[in-house]
Formats: C-alpha cells, structure tokens, sequence
C-alpha cells in the first residue's frame, strides 16, 4: 500500500472505531483486518501503529483541532497527528492528495488547521493537566493520590508501547530451549529480569504463526501476570481456584507451577471467555483443569466451600494498569464505572474466601494501579474477615517463582515505569487454620 492508501485505512478503522465506542479498539482492528484481507502483514502493523498513536496522543490531539476551529473527527485526528509527529517524508497535501486510494483533498479549513500545526510542538504550555497526561479529568487527583510526585514520570511510561512477553511453558520444555527454538524461526528475545519464566521479545514480531507457539512451547503473556502466578504458589497435589479465570492464562502458568499435578478449577461468568480457554489448554499440555461457569443461584460453590488450598481472585478492574496496551480504554473510564466496580470487587472477594480452607492462600490482583481498587480493597476486605491476614511466605520470596523483594507486607506493585511490566497489584492473605 502505498502512504496515502494506509492513512485512507487508518481513517477507516478509527471511524469504524468511532462507530462502536464501547468495543475495545483491539476487538475493532481485528474484525476491521479481517473483512479486509488483502491488507498485507506489513501493512496492517503500520497501519495499526498509526491508530495507536492517535488514541495515545487523543487528548491532546483534540485540543490543538478545537484551537483552530475545526471539528474533531477520524481525518482531521489522522491530519493533526501527521502534521504533529512530522514522521512522513510527505506533505500533508500530498497525502492528502484525492487520487486513487488516497484522502480527499484537504478543505480550507483544514488547511488552517495544518498551518496552526506546522512547527507546533505536540504539548503546550497553555494546555491543562490532564490533557496534557492524557487521563480524564477526574481521574487526576487519583492518580496523584497513588504516585504522588511521580505521578507524571508514571503517566508517560503507561503512554509507551507495550513490550511482547511470553512465557516458557514448563510442562514442554525449559526456557532456554523456547527461546532457542523461537530464535530458529528467527524471534529474537531475552530473558526477564523478574519472571523466572519470561521472555521479552524484540519488537513487534508474528509469535503466533512460529511452530514453537503453536506447539504450546510459549504463551503470550506479561511478565507482571506471570508474577501474580507465581504468588499463588499452587503446587503439585493441590486443590486450585482460579475465580475469575477468563481465557485462563493464568490458570495455564499454575497448571504449569503444579506439574500438572492436582486439579485446578477456571471459574468465570462468561461462557465465551471460558470457551476461549478450551484451545489454549490443550495447546499448552494442560490436563488437571476443569473449567465452571459461574451462575445465579449456583449450588457449586456452597458445596465446595473451605475445599481449596488456594484461591486466586483476579478481578474485574478499570485496567488502568494495562493502559500500553489499551490506550482506548482511557477515554471511555467514567467515575461511576469505578464505584460500580469498587461494589463488584467486594463482593467477589467476600464469595471466593468462602471456598479456602483454613491455612489456605488467597491472592487477590487487578490490572489496576488505583489504590481505591487494590491496597483500599484489601484493608476493607481484613477488617471484614479477621480470619485473613496478609503474609509474605518464604517460599515466594526463595525460589517460589517471584524475586525477593517484590512483595512489601504482603502485597505486590508493578508498573511500566518501575518494573517494565504492565501494572499491577496482588495481595497475598492466609486464613486462619
């Protein structure tokens, strides 16, 4: 394709994604790719690049469009990133040429807007906070509660791009022998400063299609979800629940940490997510999981109540944390969404403590960075069930799959600025026997 075809398709899809606006913009690029399979590999990742550039800078991007007039839509947001980033050897004019496959020409009016841009550092002095940091309003004084001066050094980090990590799967092979196997093909990785079974890939390369992946030698998977596995510490023999499993990576990686050994329980409320698991299980060699789906009225957990030696509760959150990832998600957080979720991660909690035996672990994580969803949750949570407390076992800290250090009275912060990984928080408590 040539530049002006891929800014015509950037424009496609960012108005595709316009159209559905509380579809996750990954879920959007797929199905857009899909219908559109003459676009070439190569393509679709500039393409996609493009688009996630845009929805990283949006907040920004909207305030220099409405300082000179002009409406906010997929063009004018594409045409103000070109001008902005000045990363094309093109003109916006010739972009923006009208012939075959390429923009219309540009209006008068966004002309103007190009001749406001030009030269045009993309923040400025005049421009508030949170536009600046690209966060909703009211999610500023949050944010400042949980990073305080760092708040802003932890905001541009989270506007990175993701790293692509992948996790050995130790049920088939070492990590040594993935990453020789996937250098084979010619993936280039190294190992994870954090995660004992991780591995960082260079850039942005086609994992899923190497015969080492679809082998079930590696899964994708961030290096901080590997982490909060590794906190659980479900071992060979042992009863597991994970309560919230969703597609069930996690649930992979304690498969994996308990040998295969035992039996491990994927619960969740979506049937499709936990459809989503069936291939990735057998992919992965995993054969001591069940999965259930969870239901009004279900008897299931009454009847299994104080039966598991470990119970992971990864719940529901905004996903601030992942925000690399999902720079979309920034714009549809609303303040309500947060409280409705504070209620719904309560109430999961309470639910799922009920199923561990006395002595038993329960790790409670999010892909948040919200103390209102994590350190705030647990406190609550203790005060409402004595019979928990936060621990920091041995075993995680000395060879249990996570680094010494890591945990702090129990519980566990990561973040992109700090640790590299996407953040996230997990709470380690035992239940009195």
């Amino acid at each position: 394709m040539t530049p002006s075809a891929r800014l015509s398709a950037t424009i496609d899809l960012l108005s595709a994604m316009e159209a559905t606006p509380y579809r996750p913009a990954d879920a959007v690029a797929n199905s857009f790719f899909r219908e559109r399979r003459y676009i070439g590999g190569g393509d679709r990742r500039a393409i996609s690049a493009r688009v996630w550039d845009i929805l990283r800078h949006w907040r920004r991007l909207c305030w220099w469009i409405e300082r000179a007039g002009a409406p906010v839509t997929p063009r004018s947001l594409t045409l103000a990133m070109v001008v902005l980033a000045r990363q094309d050897r093109m003109t916006p004019e010739e972009l923006f040429s009208g012939e075959r496959y390429a923009p219309t020409r540009l209006s008068a009016q966004e002309s103007a807007l190009c001749a406001l841009l030009r030269e045009q550092p993309l923040d400025h002095p005049e421009m508030p906070r949170p536009v600046r940091l690209e966060v909703p309003d009211w999610l500023l004084a949050h944010l400042d509660n949980a990073f305080g001066d760092q708040t802003e050094a932890e905001l541009a980090a989270m506007g990175g791009e993701a790293t692509l990590d992948l996790r050995a799967n130790l049920l088939k092979t070492t990590r040594e022998a993935a990453r020789a196997a996937l250098a084979e093909e010619g993936i280039v990785t190294r190992e994870t400063a954090l995660s004992p079974w991780g591995l960082r890939v260079a850039g942005r390369q086609p994992v899923t299609s190497t015969a080492a992946f679809r082998a079930g030698l590696v899964e994708i998977q961030d290096e901080g979800s590997q982490l909060i596995a590794a906190a659980v510490g479900a071992e060979p023999g042992m009863r597991v629940l994970d309560y919230c499993a969703g597609a069930a990576g996690k649930t992979l990686a304690m498969a994996m940490t308990m040998n295969n050994r035992g039996h491990i329980v994927a619960c969740d409320v979506s049937e499709p997510r936990l459809e989503g698991a069936v291939r990735r299980l057998r992919r992965a060699g995993v054969h001591n999981a069940e999965r259930h789906l969870l239901v009004p009225g279900d008897k299931w957990a009454r009847r299994r109540a104080g039966s598991f030696d470990r119970v992971l509760v990864d719940a529901p959150c905004t996903g601030t944390g992942t925000w690399r990832r999902n720079p979309d998600a920034r714009l549809r957080l609303r303040e309500s969404d947060l409280r409705e979720l504070m209620e719904k991660q309560a109430d999961i909690l309470d639910r799922a403590a009920k199923l561990l035996r006395p002595g038993g672990r329960l790790v409670y994580a999010t892909c948040s960075i919200l103390p209102e969803e994590n350190q705030n949750q647990i406190a609550a949570f203790v005060q409402r069930n004595p019979e928990f407390q936060l621990i920091t076992p041995p075993a995680v800290e000395g060879g249990g799959g996570m680094p010494a250090g890591l945990l702090v009275d129990g519980k566990m912060s990561l973040s992109p600025l700090r640790n590299g990984t996407d953040g996230f928080f997990a709470a380690i408590m035992e239940r009195a026997a």
